[in-house]
């Protein structure tokens, strides 16, 4: 045989080989076809899969039954950023399995069966950022440092029910961390000076339960830790507080305490050592329990802090709340303090001596307590809270808004104001309110009616879920006006609020806006007006598109109308209508001509409604549009790094949740949104087209909304054009909530065939699977 010969049959035995592999993978995870995100979760796996090739750069093999891995399983998938091995049944990892992921950033090995750890695992790991290891059964943490060539690490879980060994050396090669998390619940020996070669933790978390071994690990982090959070511990023994006396010499900005157990016989000492803290600003409880009734066996010595402003309380138990005292041992320690938070702990009073104390008091949350109208008279005294600028009182027990309104009236520097979720019902004509205020929220409060008890000073009012059927008050100072979830039939007037910039009026009953409504409103530049009963007539669009005092316009029309416009089934800005006025206004002649030929375009309209022909028309004509513009935009015309494409529905979780995470990131992502980017004046299928070329990625929020709205189904065929075009993949699908095959129309069918052979991410409700989530979300964003 001919060197010739040999090498053709080493390719082809080379090229089988691969092709075998893939198919494999294929069979093994079908998500991982033609995909960067290779999403393998809860799908009963023994083994990792075969095949993995180094476009893969996210790897879910999370809830299998994976219990070992193999030098060759991750041999190939060299470009890994994000491998997520947790809640399997792992017990063993050959040394060289993770050798050849250089790049990787994320390692999730929670949850297994790991005995021991091996330094291994980790040493060409250079890139690694993220390691997770907390819930195996491994006792201790070997004899050296695992992590010693983890130059970039930035956060590290750790601990199981059975961690018990903390030793020198463990953490050498840590010097910077933005989080680290110790589940030490049954830690027993910790050497001192373990971790005390971090320089710095930005936020340490250590659940445990031996105050001795809490008093070595704060020793070693005295001058490191920024952030200090202790869970499940019990200060319930008087005689092992002095070995806390170490806390008072931390330079830690902030302490929380999360699920521990406190005393009258411990919490003098405990307030003690935190004032006596020299750099504490912050201190939180969060669902913390207190035996007792605030009688302190000791009266509390200590200097008053010079540093602490905040003070968050949450979820507090007292089992016996209602005879808890006044807190007259702590008064002196208050006035300093500058915010304050004592939520959902069942709080029915603030003497007045504690509330004279708070001199220095600008923020207070006393929401989801049990304050009634005296005890608000009470807590809210004369010399109470003088430099009070916000205080939300939301879901507590007042009714009465005038005496609500009387019992602040002093506060002198009150800015915002929250009382909502309380019941109030019918309000008198006049109120006395503080003459600083300028934000007040009412909403869900069961008023029926307005009248001139709402303060004149405001410039931001919210009386939504209400079931109002009118709105008439003159507020002069008014910028900001929301109404939504009412029983509006008309626009409120413009001439009592002639300084509104803003107001939503969605979910009433307004079926029309008349001329003379929308002229009157000289500064408003955002009216949201959807979910209303508008009346879709070409008159009234035409009205909307060519009125100029109103900057943007939301509508979004129910579904039971059917009008010829983008703005009938979107809420679109003003000047996304192109609406030819010749459709709506027919002369005599035509009028005669369409008698005579009535029949035929009724059969027409028939056959085209039950064959969606108008639906395919309307494609069809976009699809030429798409095809005419080049198939990729030059690179300094790309300005997004994703354009997002979702129902209106599902506005407030893109817009306050994922927009809130991806643009505030670092670096940030650039978002393209219809509502904030589209171009006024410009067809809303012309700003579709556009901002998906000038964007890197499509990203798709899906849910059963989305598989219903129209607009929803131009910007996937059009970000489907480009797909095939460019033979790249730019989509990126969101599962927000399951959707059933059965409520995607049959004529949409490419979102079934991109649902079937693309990997998209599913929304946790879990806040703790949340994190991955976002990680996942921001490595597709970036490849």
């Amino acid at each position: 045989m001919t060197t010739h010969t040999w090498r053709t049959w080493a390719i082809y035995m080379v090229l089988a080989a691969n092709v075998s592999a893939e198919q494999a993978l294929k069979q093994a995870c079908p998500s991982c076809d033609d995909t960067q995100l290779c999403n393998c979760s809860s799908m009963g796996l023994d083994f990792i899969p075969p095949g993995l090739t180094g476009k893969i750069t996210t790897l879910n093999l999370s809830h299998n039954r994976i219990k070992h891995i193999r030098s060759q399983d991750l041999q190939q998938a060299v470009n890994l950023r994000a491998l997520l091995l947790q809640s399997n049944k792992i017990s063993s990892i050959d040394e060289d399995s993770f050798r050849s992921l250089g790049k990787l950033e994320l390692l999730d090995l929670s949850n297994n069966s790991l005995a021991h750890l091996s330094p291994a695992w980790f040493g060409h790991l250079f890139l690694l950022q993220h390691l997770h290891l907390q819930g195996n059964s491994y006792r201790d943490l070997g004899e050296s440092s695992l992590f010693s060539s983890l130059r970039n690490l930035s956060s590290l879980h750790l601990g199981n029910s059975q961690f018990s060994t903390v030793r020198q050396g463990n953490f050498e090669g840590i010097e910077l961390l933005d989080k680290l998390w110790i589940d030490g619940g049954n830690l027993s020996q910790y050497e001192p000076g373990s971790l005390k070669s971090i320089k710095k933790i930005n936020h340490m978390i250590i659940s445990l339960r031996r105050i001795n071994v809490f008093s070595a690990i704060v020793r070693d982090l005295l001058h490191s830790v920024i952030w200090l959070e202790v869970r499940k511990i019990a200060f319930s023994v008087p005689a092992e507080m002095q070995l806390l006396r170490v806390m008072s010499s931390s330079f830690a900005k902030k302490i929380s305490f999360k699920q521990a157990l406190l005393t009258d016989a411990t919490v003098p000492e405990i307030v003690s050592i935190l004032e006596d803290m020299p750099k504490l600003v912050e201190v939180g409880m969060i669902d913390c329990t207190l035996l007792g009734t605030g009688q302190w066996q000791i009266q509390i010595q200590a200097n008053q802090s010079q540093t602490l402003r905040v003070l968050t309380i949450k979820k507090l138990s007292i089992e016996q709340f209602y005879l808890f005292t006044d807190l007259q041992a702590v008064e002196g320690l208050l006035s300093l303090l500058t915010k304050v938070t004592v939520e959902n702990t069942k709080v029915f009073l603030v003497p007045c001596s504690l509330s004279r104390h708070l001199l220095s008091l600008e923020y207070l949350d006393l929401s989801a307590n049990l304050l009634g109208d005296q005890s608000l008279e009470h807590s809210a005294c004369q010399g109470g809270w003088p430099l009070l600028r916000t205080l939300n009182l939301s879901q507590n027990s007042l009714s009465d808004l005038e005496m609500t309104g009387k019992s602040l009236s002093h506060l002198r520097k009150l800015n915002l104001l929250d009382i909502s979720q309380n019941n109030f019902g019918e309000i008198p004509d006049v109120c006395e309110w503080p003459k600083t205020l300028k934000y007040l929220n009412l909403s869900s409060t069961q008023i029926p009616k307005l009248t001139t008890c709402i303060p004149p000073t405001l410039e931001v009012l919210d009386v939504s879920a209400n079931n109002l059927r009118e709105f008439g008050l003159q507020l002069p100072f008014l910028k900001e006006l929301y109404l939504t979830k009412n029983q509006l039939k008309t626009l409120p007037g413009a001439a009592p609020v002639p300084n509104l910039v803003a107001m939503s009026v969605r979910r009433n009953k307004l079926n029309s806006f008349s001329k003379e409504e929308f002229e009157s409103f000289k500064k408003m530049e955002l009216l949201d007006a959807s979910d209303n009963n508008f009346i879709c007539s070409c008159e009234f669009l035409s009205f909307i598109h060519h009125q100029a005092g109103i900057a943007q316009v939301l509508v979004g029309w129910p579904d039971k109308y059917v009008c010829d416009s983008p703005l009938a089934v979107r809420g679109a800005q003003v000047g996304a209508v192109h609406f030819s006025l010749m459709e709506c206004h027919r002369s005599m002649v035509v009028s005669l001509i369409c008698v005579l030929v009535f029949l035929v375009i009724l059969t027409l309209v028939v056959v085209g409604y039950k064959y969606h022909a108008v639906w395919y028309l309307r494609m069809t004509w976009a699809w030429l549009q798409a095809k005419r513009k080049p198939k990729r935009a030059p690179p300094k015309d790309i300005c997004y790094d994703a354009f997002v494409s979702y129902s209106e529905n599902d506005s407030d979780w893109v817009e306050n949740i994922m927009v809130q995470e991806l643009e505030q990131a670092c670096p940030p992502f650039r978002l393209c949104l219809h509502k904030r980017d589209f171009v006024p004046g410009k067809w809303i299928v012309d700003n579709i087209i556009d901002s998906i070329e000038k964007s890197r990625k499509t990203l798709f929020v899906l849910s059963e909304h989305f598989v219903q709205s129209e607009w929803c189904k131009y910007e996937l065929d059009f970000s489907h054009f480009r797909l095939f075009d460019e033979n790249n993949d730019t989509a990126i699908l969101v599962l927000l909530e399951p959707i059933q095959s059965k409520t995607i129309p049959k004529r949409f069918c490419k979102l079934r065939k991109i649902m079937n052979t693309k990997t998209y991410l599913e929304w946790p409700p879990d806040e703790e699977q949340q994190e991955m989530f976002w990680f996942n979300l921001k490595i597709a964003l970036k490849s």
